[in-house]
């Protein structure tokens, strides 16, 4: 199932022709198939030390490890967040919004599963560096695209930090997040937003819409009246 996601999004991040959209893709698919590989591989190791293949019953704690950095790596958690910037700045934006969304449900659907037997230190360890990473990383950026990369990367450590002890909470996070990001992704998108400098410019345009982006960046930042407070408040 993971294969077949990345396979089919690697023709959507390249229809342009452009080199930087298929370096993005070249990046994507190589980081995804590494990822997988590491997931075959820490179950193997499981397989070999314990008997059984069963994913929701790692035992062993280098396969625990092992998965961890690859449901990392697929999502794009600090230390292995490099290649997130990168492919969505290569990508268009209806690509960016179903790359930042939709194709993070498969490894978040893992990362629920196998919550029970991942390494909570290490986990936690990626969870703070990547809010951290995150709100520093996206101060200095002038591409929209980027700017919601990290945005992501910000909001996938929060999730992280709580998979342990609650994993619905990640769901909703994960949701909302989604929802939000989804908004901001489709206005940009027609109001074809993708620097900050013609982001300057659009309130001449659509005033109306211009204010729900406002509205619904400052959800997505987590402003407390808004929804986007709704999963942080919960999660401390």
């Amino acid at each position: 199932g993971l294969e077949i996601n990345t396979l089919a999004i690697l023709p959507l991040i390249s229809k342009s022709h452009h080199p930087r959209a298929i370096e993005a893709a070249t990046k994507y698919f190589l980081v995804q198939a590494a990822a997988s590989a590491l997931v075959l591989f820490s179950s193997m190791t499981n397989a070999w030390h314990t008997g059984q293949w069963d994913i929701t019953q790692l035992t062993h704690p280098v396969s625990c490890l092992i998965l961890t950095s690859a449901i990392a790596m697929k999502l794009g958690l600090v230390p292995f967040h490099f290649w997130f910037p990168e492919v969505l700045q290569g990508s268009p934006l209806t690509t960016g919004l179903l790359l930042s969304t939709i194709m993070k449900l498969p490894p978040m659907a893992l990362l629920f599963m196998t919550s029970p037997s991942l390494n909570p230190t290490l986990l936690t360890t990626m969870a703070i560096l990547s809010t951290a990473l995150g709100g520093w990383m996206g101060l200095n950026q002038t591409q929209t695209r980027k700017i919601l990369a990290f945005s992501s990367i910000s909001h996938l450590g929060w999730m992280a930090i709580i998979v342990i002890y609650n994993p619905k909470l990640t769901l909703l996070n994960f949701y909302l997040y989604a929802l939000m990001t989804s908004t901001v992704f489709l206005t940009l998108n027609s109001i074809k937003a993708l620097k900050l400098s013609t982001l300057m410019t659009t309130w001449t345009k659509a005033p109306a819409l211009n204010t729900m982006l406002l509205l619904t960046l400052l959800s997505l930042a987590g402003l407390p009246p808004l929804t986007g407070f709704l999963p942080k408040w919960l999660i401390i």
